[in-house]
């Protein structure tokens, strides 16, 4: 009859239950779009590179360790670039010092297929361009430069790496895995050793493989790009830093999670209260019931079922308001909806907990009023 105070009550379930579908729905949403562009740009590379020793002169990689490389079993493709550390002009005038932040990389046409890449404008390397004084330049190195596109229809702008001019045949979109190639130039293998004076030694190997054996190859990698010194290669997976990025948005999702328990916790308390309260209001009530034959079952039963239905409605409700609200704040984003069901359910099972807990002392003492003791009461 006092649907304001059952209202009221059932909100504090509410409230528990909604942040918790919120709090593990949203990290949930936001994790399978992570998965989803880690599966797009590629969960299944290794990339090899020299360490340098203190006080020493870097390691040089075999001119033949990208072969090598493709010899483990489970790797299905291999890919190098080297630094050939030339400077870069976009005239004669031009001081190189200007584009120091740049790297003059030679590469192999099938890079892109290794990191994931893909071309903005232009082409990339290939076949027969990777033997000219041909040019493709990162997404970052091309704004650096000031090239954001390429002119239609008419010659194809140059730029002098060392002391030669190459043309810029390609721009490159980003590179969210391997930030460092946004920031480079590339140059065709056996056009960097004709005309750089490039020593074919890479600096850095890319590698190809299953993601089940992934961990099997990252494991060999470095002993078989250099074996005289395997601990001073580095090989890491591109993707591992994004993972690391959703492994700490999910230690403060659990943070959340304790938070949402906290506040259904609160909300069996108003249960409970109101209850409680209930029972000293409706003691002409009891007292009636008893008189009529009702036993102390019966009554127990009786607020014991209000308690309960009290916390499944919040929960239902909470359950209602923490979906849609996860599937809003998902579709804002752009990313897939995703609500966790263990969640639901276990705050529905929760609330039915802490109904039957509400319940529990308020459902007993009803009980235990005698008719005229109840009957009594003004």
């Amino acid at each position: 009859m006092r649907k304001v105070r059952a209202v009221l009550s059932a909100l504090g379930i509410s409230v528990g239950i909604a942040t918790m579908v919120l709090v593990t729905g949203i990290p949930a949403s936001s994790q399978e779009a992570l998965l989803e562009k880690l599966t797009a740009l590629g969960t299944d590379r290794l990339k090899a590179q020299p360490l340098v020793p203190e006080g020493q002169q870097p390691i040089k990689l075999p001119s033949q360790a990208a072969a090598m490389a493709a010899r483990i079993g489970p790797v299905t493709a291999t890919s190098e670039v080297a630094n050939t550390h030339q400077p870069i002009r976009r005239t004669d005038a031009s001081d190189p010092n200007d584009t120091a932040a740049l790297t003059v990389l030679a590469a192999r046409p099938n890079l892109l297929h290794l990191v994931g890449g893909s071309v903005h404008v232009g082409r990339f390397l290939n076949a027969k361009t990777a033997s000219l004084p041909t040019v493709v330049l990162g997404h970052k190195a091309a704004g650096t430069l000031g090239f954001d596109r390429l002119p239609a229809g008419e010659n194809a702008p140059l730029l002098r790496l060392g002391e030669r001019w190459f043309t810029i045949t390609g721009i490159l979109n980003p590179m969210p895995l391997d930030p460092d190639l946004e920031l480079s130039v590339f140059v065709g293998w056996n056009a960097a050793e004709r005309y750089l004076g490039f020593d074919g030694h890479p600096t850095v190997i890319y590698a190809k493989a299953p993601d089940h054996a992934i961990d099997s190859v990252k494991a060999v990698l470095g002993a078989t790009v250099y074996p005289p010194l395997p601990n001073f290669v580095r090989v890491t997976n591109p993707s591992d830093a994004l993972a690391a990025k959703r492994a700490t948005q999910s230690a403060y999702s659990s943070l959340f999670v304790a938070l949402a328990g906290i506040a259904l916790g609160v909300g069996g308390i108003g249960v409970a209260n109101t209850m409680y309260i209930s029972v000293l209001e409706r003691r002409r009530e009891i007292g009636l019931r008893r008189a009529l034959g009702a036993s102390r079952r019966h009554i127990r039963g009786q607020f014991l079922t209000e308690s309960v239905v009290l916390s499944v409605l919040g929960a239902v409700a909470g359950a209602a308001v923490g979906t849609l609200s996860t599937a809003g704040y998902a579709l804002t984003h752009d990313w897939p909806i995703v609500i966790p069901l263990n969640t639901v359910l276990l705050g529905m099972a929760a609330s039915l907990v802490l109904g039957v807990l509400a319940g529990v002392y308020p459902s007993v003492s009803a009980s235990r009023l005698t008719p005229t003791e109840a009957l009594a009461t003004t």
